[in-house]
């Protein structure tokens, strides 16, 4: 997990200690933008129960012998512009599958600054965890999310959802989980 990868002025390298202050700050920018993009700006509960719980698997992660999670960080001019994280599926994907997917790890915390959105740093960041599961010789990983934006981006990058929950998280919303082979899916 050593390994930096250089596209550009873009480094993707494992989560350090060093990087912790800059992420909590990159979440509390992506995850409110995330929940505003939403129209649930309002939801300031919500949203700092998120940005905390993000902060706990951060932490958790940087203690490798206790942590089967783990986490890499994106940085532009020594920035840190985004995150992802790949760890055992969480409680939303167990609910929203019947706990049928309970063996397959989640790619999760996929965040990118709004001001560098759209630039590829998503796509690099799924690109490098993909590298780690297969040299982990893992086959496959599910991922989830609630928010529209995401869904539809994960709609064109990977296709169907294995599940589909329509009013988890109250009327009219939508939850999605897909499960992705590791290879094929950039």
């Amino acid at each position: 997990m050593g390994r930096v990868t250089e596209t550009g002025q873009l480094s993707i390298a494992p989560l350090t200690r060093e990087d912790v202050t800059s992420v909590t700050d990159l979440y509390r920018l992506s995850i409110t933008d995330a929940f505003e993009g939403e129209g649930l700006g309002h939801l300031d509960s919500d949203i700092q129960q998120e940005i905390e719980s993000k902060i706990r698997m951060v932490n958790i992660s940087l203690n490798p012998q206790n942590s089967d999670t783990y986490f890499w960080v994106a940085q532009m001019d020594g920035m840190v512009v985004g995150t992802i994280s790949y760890a055992p599926c969480g409680e939303d994907i167990w609910v929203c599958t019947g706990n049928k997917l309970d063996a397959v790890g989640e790619l999760g915390s996929l965040y990118v600054l709004p001001d560098y959105q759209g630039q590829g740093i998503a796509s690099a960041l799924i690109a490098e965890l993909m590298i780690f599961l297969r040299q982990q010789g893992i086959a496959a990983f599910c991922l989830d999310s609630g928010y529209r934006v995401a869904q539809t981006k994960w709609l064109q990058k990977f296709g169907t959802p294995y599940a589909v929950v329509r009013d988890y998280w109250g009327p009219d919303s939508v939850h999605m989980v897909w499960l992705c082979p590791v290879n094929g899916t950039i």
